[in-house]
């Protein structure tokens, strides 16, 4: 039934591609057909009917090896971003989607595999259908015709797991002898050795799980591979190194081969597969001892580990096991969770004792050398006994706190006990910092201050006071959905909120490159950031934008830091989606726009196994995004609005993010998300 329809579709779209499809309802349809086809594949539970089906039933079908599902993924990826591309009118990017697509049909082709042929047939017919498309629009492209099927194969081929992790690949680019010493080579010191930007991927795991705004490796998928993406943008590496053409290509046959580990232990260090410590024939090394467990706070301690001990490492240890370029003794202390886990050393606390811990005993100066090394001065003999007495009552420790950020605890902690003027004295002060790092001319930085934002800049006051009244009356708007705030609108966002307005699109992408450390997106022009002390909106606007522009690109992020706001813990794609949705922000796009935010969630949708894989990052950012909206768009739905409300009031009242969503929706995030899929599959 599966293949009669698609087959339908081929048929249509080529007799579409014989009129005139320059006409703008002609040029629709055709669009609309040859993503219809994707989205019966995608619906379909990805690309499983092609892969496990013939196209004809009297054929018994084999099931495909490791590498060629690979293949049929990465050219079913291709022809579902030319479908994309084409619905925006970006015939450009959707004949190089194609071409791509094509390049790879070749390679598949010299598998000389009737299964392979037979799963990429229905990928083929709507290439040929699609080239005929673009070719009216202008766009030439390579002559393609469906090859002759191979001869059955008289083996089975032998089944693997899909799953780059689960065993060694046998062919291809090996990881281990030729990714990772590319990777040490060139991203060493800033992400294998340190975390520079918030991203460490000191291990093959470490790579694939990425840093917490998503995944950067898709196997299969060069193009939604982020890794890939900054390397040929130039964004990565920094500090004058180069990756060369012969490298690039190296990683990114790795990506398209299916990012496959060959070694014994994806756990491993990068930097012992590179010098060889750790082979597939020899053992890696174990890592350092398991994190110690510690307890919940009873509430008897008398030393807080968020507001005493936090706040003293982060002061102390910044830059030789925080936010190191190079770690020492092996120890890492961005979280507690790494601190737990200890160094080259061992373990450096024992909870209950805490003058037998060896961190206590490094700072007093009773075993090797005193630290902090570097010639900073010791810690007073009141803070050493602070951790002291904070690892002998138990070293307990909320459990959402032992994997965040070390720093973002300490600001957390601060945040709590100051008051809304502090916090605004102290974003004006992060404002100025920020500008300084993306290079602007802080002596000519400008400020606009509303009830609720502080706006910067080097424009004029007029176009500050422009983003300001459209900030102003994008929250007014997102209020409507969210529970009162008591207090003054300084105590909306504990502080004023900050908007930072850049004047051009590359002032834009340098702000995001400097200070966040990443590329955003080329179709951008705002986004927001939240952590507690950083509350901020990032916007492209100078005077020749129109205040309908300015407000149209300040109305979502506005309404997202909002709902981050509202309360602990509240999720990236919670609070993006609903910013997106209440603020009207899909709506309001054109038609080939919207077109466009379809096909990618017919992509995302397709591509996902689970909710976990959306809640955990997953998925390219873009994709991620319009799937958050869909699924915001499904809590403010009529039959989930009662729930809806209720996480808001959850969230207000001090409930973090996962307990909040399961007493409003009588579910957790996961299974309310795995329920969204299954109906809209």
């Amino acid at each position: 039934m599966l293949v009669t329809m698609i087959q339908v579709v081929s048929k249509g779209i080529s007799i579409v591609s014989k009129w005139n499809v320059r006409r703008p309802a002609l040029r629709a349809f055709a669009a609309v057909t040859l993503l219809a086809g994707t989205a019966l594949v995608s619906f379909s539970g990805g690309i499983a009917p092609a892969v496990g089906q013939e196209t004809n039933p009297r054929r018994v079908a084999k099931p495909l090896d490791a590498r060629s599902r690979t293949i049929v993924q990465s050219v079913d990826m291709q022809v579902k971003r030319a479908g994309a591309a084409y619905a925006g009118g970006d015939y450009e990017t959707s004949g190089e989607a194609l071409r791509k697509a094509i390049k790879q049909i070749e390679v598949a082709g010299n598998a000389e595999s009737s299964e392979l042929h037979d799963a990429l047939l229905p990928m083929m017919r709507r290439i040929v259908n699609a080239r005929a498309m673009l070719e009216l629009e202008g766009v030439t492209l390579p002559p393609f015709r469906i090859p002759q099927r191979p001869k059955a194969t008289t083996e089975p081929m032998a089944e693997s797991s899909s799953d780059p992790s689960d065993q060694p690949s046998t062919d291809g680019v090996s990881f281990v002898s030729e990714v990772a010493p590319i990777l040490v080579d060139k991203c060493g010191s800033c992400h294998i050795r340190g975390s520079k930007g918030g991203f460490a991927m000191p291990t093959f795991a470490k790579l694939m799980e990425g840093p917490p705004e998503g995944v950067v490796v898709f196997p299969g998928d060069v193009i939604a591979s982020r890794l890939i993406e900054t390397i040929e943008t130039g964004d990565m590496p920094r500090g004058g190194g180069k990756v060369s053409k012969e490298q690039l290509d190296t990683l990114k046959q790795w990506v398209t081969q299916g990012a496959k580990f060959d070694g014994p232990d994806p756990t491993a260090m990068l930097t012992s597969l590179k010098s060889g410590e750790a082979t597939p024939d020899t053992p890696a090394t174990p890592e350092p001892d398991q994190p110690t467990m510690v307890g919940k706070p009873t509430g008897n301690e008398t030393v807080s580990f968020s507001k005493d001990v936090a706040p003293l490492l982060v002061e102390n240890c910044t830059g030789c096991h925080l936010d190191a370029m190079q770690t020492r003794g092996g120890l890492r202390m961005d979280t507690l969770a790494q601190m737990l886990r200890g160094g080259d050393s061992g373990s450096v606390m024992k909870p209950g004792d805490g003058e037998a811990s060896l961190l206590v005993q490094k700072l007093r100066g009773s075993a090797g050398d005193r630290m902090p090394a570097g010639g900073r001065p010791p810690l007073s003999d009141n803070d050493i006994q602070l951790i002291s007495t904070w690892i002998s009552e138990g070293a307990k420790v909320d459990e959402a706190l032992v994997q965040t950020p070390m720093k973002v605890v300490t600001a957390q902690a601060w945040l709590s006990a100051a008051a809304s003027s502090e916090v605004s004295q102290r974003r004006a002060e992060i404002a100025e910092d920020e500008f300084r790092l993306a290079g602007a001319d802080v002596n000519r930085l400008q400020n606009h201050q509303s009830d609720h934002f502080a706006v910067w800049g080097e424009v004029s006051p007029a176009t500050l006071e422009t983003v300001a009244e459209s900030a102003e009356a994008a929250l007014q708007q997102a209020r409507k959905f969210l529970p009162k705030a008591d207090g003054s609108p300084e105590d909306f966002f504990h502080g004023k909120a900050s908007i930072y307005v850049l004047p051009k699109r590359y002032d834009y992408s340098e702000f995001a490159k400097m200070v966040e450390g990443r590329s955003v997106p080329a179709e951008w022009l705002s986004h927001w950031k939240y952590d507690g002390i950083r509350a901020y909106v990032a916007v492209v606007a100078s005077e020749r934008a129109s205040e309908e522009e300015i407000a149209e690109r300040v109305v979502a992020p506005v309404a997202s830091l909002a709902v981050v706001s509202r309360g602990e813990g509240v999720p990236r794609w919670f609070a993006q989606g609903l910013g997106t949705a209440i603020s009207g922000g899909e709506s309001k796009r054109d038609r080939n726009a919207n077109m466009r935010r379809q096909a990618e969630l017919v992509t995302a949708v397709g591509s996902l196994k689970s909710g976990k894989d959306f809640l955990n990052g997953k998925l390219p950012p873009e994709r991620a995004d319009r799937m958050a909206v869909a699924i915001a768009e499904s809590l403010l739905s009529r039959q989930n609005r009662r729930g809806f409300d209720a996480v808001l009031r959850n969230l207000q009242s001090g409930q973090p993010f996962p307990q909040a969503f399961q007493a409003g929706m009588n579910m957790t995030p996961i299974a309310y998300v795995d329920a969204w899929l299954q109906w809209v599959k």
